[in-house]
């Protein structure tokens, strides 16, 4: 009797969410704006390290744009839901290149008489409206990606947009390190405010969505913490926030790198803005591989074994007086990290209904896009009290125990298959009286 031989399975088609011009347009916006924060980021953070010379003014610079992201997220979230998400966007978009024009001001006009408290006021505060403006963007632009693909091109449009971010934030770095070295901090912030400008132009392109109909007579109160009932409910969601924000807090380095750059490896901005590049090359290579190896199967536990991957290359990246092993440590964490990133964003937008993705992308920043933040200031209070390389390493095994935690108290992240959803991979149901029901 002849065996007949299933067919191959179809390859996953690498460029589905290409497909789309709308999203090639999204996906120029997304490479302008993440250009322009990567390259923010090593500007604002040494010139700060340069007026201060202190690793705890670094962390107060995270806190500082911490405070209106982390006050208004459920705020962002809600109107996210309400409101036109691609206008909120056109607005925070517009807010931000301003700031960023600002600090190009401050930078220019600030002399060798200028006060280094005047300078330092003036950046935090621009660097605080900007964090205003992020409080209302990032909800609004998570939401908006998912209604520019349908849901089957979610993890490959997850994917392009990770993958284009890391390509930005190699060249971002470098370019802004080397801008620094060779140019001004004030130069920098001006390209900074006309890449935002074309992120801007970007968005622009892609037309109105309509927005999903809020629940009848729901009450403000019952909106804004929507988003917190539904990921309080799912311990998947729940757990692989949990996973990011205690990695980020406790083992992320990135607000003291200009210390390594400057005190310990001893390369300048220029080694500055490669060291910053590595985990963006890292991760740049992974996420393009999951364009066409989407990590569906085992999804929950490559999550795990990733952040703990991330924990080990930090402590790695602590001990090395090596510039060159240190780079390699930094890559890694970017190769760890790229994988945790499209299986997280796969998590959140697989399992969230349209009408409460902006209070769940709220609830997102709150415990991942802040803990950036967040982090900063827990790095540079711990450096100040422990010493830089002692705190950093000590980070990386508090990330390790906090994976070792989230395994056992959620079995289901470890079981977790997005290609396939079984009994325990879905959201569950609301219960009868809640105010936030599935779409």
């Amino acid at each position: 009797m002849p065996v007949t031989v299933p067919p191959p399975a179809a390859r996953p088609d690498a460029s589905a969410a290409l497909r789309f011009p709308e999203f090639r347009a999204l996906l120029l916006s997304s490479a302008a704006s993440s250009l322009a924060s990567r390259m923010l980021a090593v500007a604002v953070g040494f010139q700060v390290y340069e007026l201060t010379r202190s690793p705890l003014a670094l962390g107060w610079l995270g806190l500082v744009e911490a405070v209106p992201a982390l006050g208004l997220a459920l705020i962002g979230g809600h109107y996210a839901d309400r409101l036109d998400r691609r206008s909120i966007l056109l607005v925070t978009r517009l807010v931000f290149a301003a700031c960023a024009a600002g600090l190009a001001f401050v930078s220019w006009e600030a002399g060798p008489q200028t006060p280094v408290t005047q300078t330092l006021a003036l950046l935090y505060g621009l660097v605080f409206v900007a964090g205003v403006a992020r409080g209302f963007g990032d909800p609004a632009s998570s939401a908006f990606e998912t209604r520019i693909v349908p849901a089957p091109a979610f993890v490959n449009a997850s994917a392009w947009l990770g993958s284009v971010g890391q390509a930005t934030g190699i060249v971002g770095p470098a370019l802004g390190g080397l801008l620094l070295a060779s140019w001004s901090a004030g130069g920098t912030y001006a390209l900074v405010a006309g890449l935002t400008l074309l992120a801007w132009a970007g968005l622009w392109r892609i037309s109105p969505k309509p927005q999903p109909a809020p629940p009848a007579h729901e009450r403000r109160r019952d909106s804004l913490l929507g988003g917190l009932r539904f990921v309080r409910r799912d311990p998947v969601i729940l757990g692989s926030m949990a996973l990011d924000l205690f990695a980020v807090l406790f083992g992320g380095v990135v607000a003291l790198l200009p210390v390594f750059a400057r005190d310990i490896l001893r390369v300048g901005p220029q080694g500055l803005g490669l060291m910053l590049a590595a985990p963006a090359v890292g991760a740049l290579l992974v996420m393009l591989w999951a364009t066409r190896h989407p990590p569906l199967r085992n999804s929950g536990r490559t999550l795990l074994l990733g952040v703990a991957g991330f924990g080990v290359s930090i402590i790695v990246f602590a001990l090395s007086r090596d510039f060159y092993l240190s780079l390699v440590a930094l890559f890694f964490t970017g190769v760890f990290d790229g994988v945790n990133m499209v299986i997280r964003k796969a998590i959140l937008r697989l399992r969230t209904p349209d009408h409460l993705r902006g209070r769940v992308a709220a609830v997102s920043l709150l415990f991942i896009g802040s803990s950036n933040e967040l982090g900063a200031l827990e790095s540079g209070v711990a450096a100040s009290l422990l010493g830089t390389a002692r705190s950093v390493w000590a980070g990386g095994l508090v990330t390790l125990l906090v994976v070792a935690l989230v395994a056992w108290r959620v079995p289901g992240l470890r079981s977790l298959h997005l290609g396939e959803e079984g009994p325990g991979d879905r959201p569950p149901e609301p219960q009868v009286g809640e105010t936030v029901s599935r779409a």
